[in-house]
C-alpha cells in the first residue's frame, strides 16, 4: 500500500454514510487519549540506524494504516526524530492531487462489466456514485480495500508516516520525497493483459470478505516488528496466488527498492541527517532496503526490534 493510495482514501472516503453496513468512519482521539498515548506509546514497526560518511540517518519501516493509538511514536522513534533534521517519505502529499488529475486523462477504460462491479462494491462501501470512476483501476481497488480495514478499527489517518508528516509540517521540518507520483502509479499498473485478472480476483476477495484477515495479520505483524512474518507476506496475503498477482506484487514492492535506495544514498551523501519512513514490506526479501543500503557501504544497525 503506497502513499498515493492513502491520500486517495483520505480525500474520497472521509465520511461514509452512517448506515450499519458501512465501514465505520475513524473515531478521532480525545484530548485525554492523545495526551496519554503521546506519553506512553510503545515502539512499533521496524527501525534501523544507517551510518556512513561520519553521520547517521534512520530507516523506519512504517505501515500506511493503523489504529488510533498507533499514530504516536515510541521511544526509539522519538530519539531518531530528535537525532535527525529532514523527513524523507515515499511521496510528498502536495504532489498527489495535481499529478493524479493529469494522469487520469490518459487512463485506459476498464471493461464495462468490471467497471460495474467496482461501482457495486463502492456503493456497498457507502461511497457516492462515481466517486472512484476517474481513478486508475488499481487505486480504485486499493481504496475499497482500505475502507474494508475500517471495519476492524484501522484507518489510513492513523498510519505513522502521516503522523510524521503532520509533525514535520508543524515544526517546519524539511520533507524530501523519495519517488514521484508518476513513479508509483507506473509501478502500480499491472502489465498489459494482467489487469482484468487482478481486478477480478481482488473484487472476488472483497465481495467474499477475504481481505480483512490478511490485513489484520499484516497490521499485527508490523506492530510486533515481526520481520519474518512480513517477509512471508506473499505466502499468506491471498494477493499473490497467480503468476499475474505475483508479478504485480514484485513490481509494486521489490522492484521499487533499488531506486529508493539510490535516492536515500544521494540525500544522505549530500550531508542530510534523514529519518526515512518507507512501507515495512520494503524491508524484507532479497531486495530489502537495509540489505541494499549495506551493499552501498552503510553500516546498518537494527534498533527496533533490537537484534
Amino acid at each position: 500500500m503506497i502513499r498515493a493510495l492513502l491520500i486517495t482514501l483520505c480525500c474520497l472516503a472521509g465520511a461514509p454514510a452512517a448506515r450499519a453496513a458501512c465501514p465505520p468512519p475513524p473515531a478521532l482521539p480525545t484530548a485525554a487519549q492523545a495526551e496519554a498515548w503521546t506519553a506512553q506509546a510503545p515502539d512499533r514497526g521496524l527501525l534501523w540506524r544507517i551510518s556512513r560518511g561520519g553521520h547517521s540517518s534512520y530507516l523506519f519501516g512504517s505501515l500506511h494504516l493503523g489504529r488510533a493509538d498507533w499514530a504516536y511514536p515510541g521511544p526509539a522513534l522519538r530519539r531518531a526524530w530528535a537525532d535527525t533534521e529532514v523527513l524523507a517519505v515515499e511521496l510528498d502529499p502536495a504532489d498527489v492531487g495535481p499529478a493524479l488529475a493529469a494522469l487520469q486523462q490518459g487512463q485506459p477504460p476498464l471493461a464495462p462489466a468490471l467497471a460495474r462491479r467496482i461501482e457495486t462494491q463502492a456503493r456497498a462501501a457507502c461511497l457516492p456514485p462515481g466517486a472512484l470512476s476517474t481513478l486508475p483501476a488499481m487505486l480504485q481497488l486499493s481504496t475499497l480495500t482500505l475502507l474494508e480495514a475500517r471495519r476492524d478499527g484501522f484507518d489510513a489517518l492513523f498510519g505513522q508516516d502521516l503522523m510524521l508528516l503532520a509533525r514535520a509540517k508543524a515544526e517546519g521540518r524539511p520533507v524530501q520525497a523519495l519517488e514521484t507520483v508518476e513513479d508509483q502509479l507506473a509501478a502500480l499498473e499491472p502489465a498489459p493483459g494482467e489487469l482484468a485478472e487482478i481486478v477480478d480476483d481482488t473484487l472476488r476477495q472483497l465481495q467474499q470478505g477475504r481481505v480483512r484477515a490478511p490485513l489484520r495479520r499484516l497490521a499485527d505483524s508490523w506492530s510486533r516488528g515481526d520481520l519474518k512474518a512480513l517477509a512471508d507476506y506473499p505466502r499468506w496475503c491471498g494477493c499473490a496466488d497467480s503468476p499475474a498477482e505475483r508479478a504485480w506484487l514484485k513490481r509494486v514492492n521489490d522492484d521499487r527498492n533499488l531506486p529508493l535506495a539510490e535516492r536515500i544514498d544521494a540525500l544522505h551523501g549530500a550531508g542530510q541527517r534523514l529519518l526515512v519512513a518507507v512501507g515495512a514490506l520494503h524491508m524484507s526479501g532479497p531486495q530489502a532496503l537495509p540489505r541494499l543500503l549495506a551493499a552501498r557501504g552503510f553500516e546498518v544497525q537494527a534498533l527496533w526490534p533490537s537484534q
